[in-house]
């Protein structure tokens, strides 16, 4: 079995937008206040509070008239803030993710947890606890039913915003399809800047989207508005602050709108590429470890280290790797593969960034340096 996740379109009316914007600040009030109580107890007793007792804390709070309004959305929402501050917590003190930090409304991604027992979907509508029945286009792809009574299981549901619509997304139980692979075929994928991807086994590689007509016309959009909402903020300026008026707010919002539809378009040609890798059936993908974190710190490189999405590609690949049953290998981060030779396995040592063929003084092979690399990845044995 596997996880499959699916991601559902809502149409809430005003009233029903207004309980969605107060379901997500509640959750967000609900975080803050789990780091504020964490913190107060370490300082006091200087040990870790439970989950558990965090959560006792906040029923009694929730109890109080002065907090009467957060019983306006369904328990579960703050309760599973809590839990989701507890594990952000616990990948800190397992040396995964960094302290985690309190939420803002404005930098903070706006989304809450909904219990799946409360679900009750029919077509082209979900019920959503103490919210109502919401308007959707899911495309048949959620199970139909009451969810409680009918004992259908989702993971992880969550309702965000990602600044113009809401979304539902949750993860549903599914057979595995894998396929029958060729045992004969290794594949190895060279990551670039000049091109996404270059591909031992594809003749063409996969090309850099930031550098379409279509990206670089969005990307110019962008900074055009950027800069008009900075002129604007300016005008405004009283002293040392910034008065925010209505026009600023709705240049921000379609700026937003703008780098979500450019974000769209890098994830969907991430999902290609890596989809036509997984698909022409190799018994195992090989992979370089980058050092992206270093590659940031080159201020030349930076920006299209980041736009080319490294990690995410990486992080696509694996997972349909282990969908399709393929081996997924990284390669050792010092691995020569573009200083060694493809034919003959010599290693050119004075190779330079700036040689972009690869010239072998050994066997006289003259070969594009990525796709080289590439090939070498292929036949990469691990120690």
């Amino acid at each position: 079995m596997m996880i499959k996740g699916i991601k559902v379109k809502l149409y809430p009316t005003r009233e029903q937008e207004i309980l969605l914007w107060k379901s997500a600040g509640i959750a967000r009030f609900a975080y803050n206040w789990a780091k504020r109580f964490s913190d107060t107890y370490y300082r006091i007793f200087r040990k870790t509070v439970s989950c558990g007792a965090m959560r006792k804390h906040f029923t009694k709070l929730r109890r109080r008239k002065k907090y009467a309004w957060l019983n306006e959305v369904s328990s579960e929402i703050p309760q599973q803030a809590i839990k989701d501050f507890d594990n952000a917590r616990t990948r800190y003190f397992e040396h995964i993710s960094k302290l985690p930090k309190f939420k803002t409304k404005k930098k903070s991604k706006v989304s809450f947890f909904h219990n799946n027992n409360k679900f009750v979907v029919e077509d082209g509508y979900i019920q959503l606890e103490k919210i109502g029945k919401i308007r959707m286009s899911d495309e048949s792809r959620l199970p139909r039913g009451r969810y409680k009574k009918d004992k259908i299981k989702v993971t992880n549901p969550r309702i965000k915003h990602n600044g113009r619509y809401w979304y539902l997304s949750v993860g549903i139980e599914c057979e595995e399809t894998p396929l029958k692979l060729n045992p004969d075929l290794s594949v190895g994928i060279d990551l670039g800047i000049k091109e996404l991807a270059i591909v031992s086994n594809f003749e063409k590689p996969f090309c850099n989207i930031n550098k379409t007509k279509s990206v670089r016309k969005l990307k110019k959009r962008i900074r055009r508005l950027k800069r008009q909402a900075s002129r604007k903020y300016e005008k405004n300026r009283r002293g040392q602050q910034f008065i925010k008026t209505n026009n600023i707010r709705k240049l921000e919002q379609k700026i937003k709108i703008l780098e979500q539809h450019l974000t769209n378009i890098r994830v969907n040609h991430t999902h290609q590429a890596t989809n036509m890798i997984a698909k022409t059936k190799p018994s195992r993908i090989v992979m370089e470890t980058l050092n992206v974190k270093g590659m940031l710190k080159n201020r030349h490189l930076a920006d299209a280290v980041q736009e080319q999405g490294f990690y995410r590609f990486i992080q696509y690949m694996k997972y349909k790797s282990e969908k399709y049953g393929i081996k997924f290998i990284q390669a050792d981060r010092f691995y020569p593969s573009s200083k060694t030779c493809s034919c003959c396995g010599n290693i050119k040592s004075d190779l330079k960034l700036s040689d972009r063929i690869y010239y072998c003084d050994n066997c006289g092979m003259i070969l594009d340096r990525d796709k080289n690399a590439s090939i070498n990845l292929a036949n990469y044995q691990s120690a």
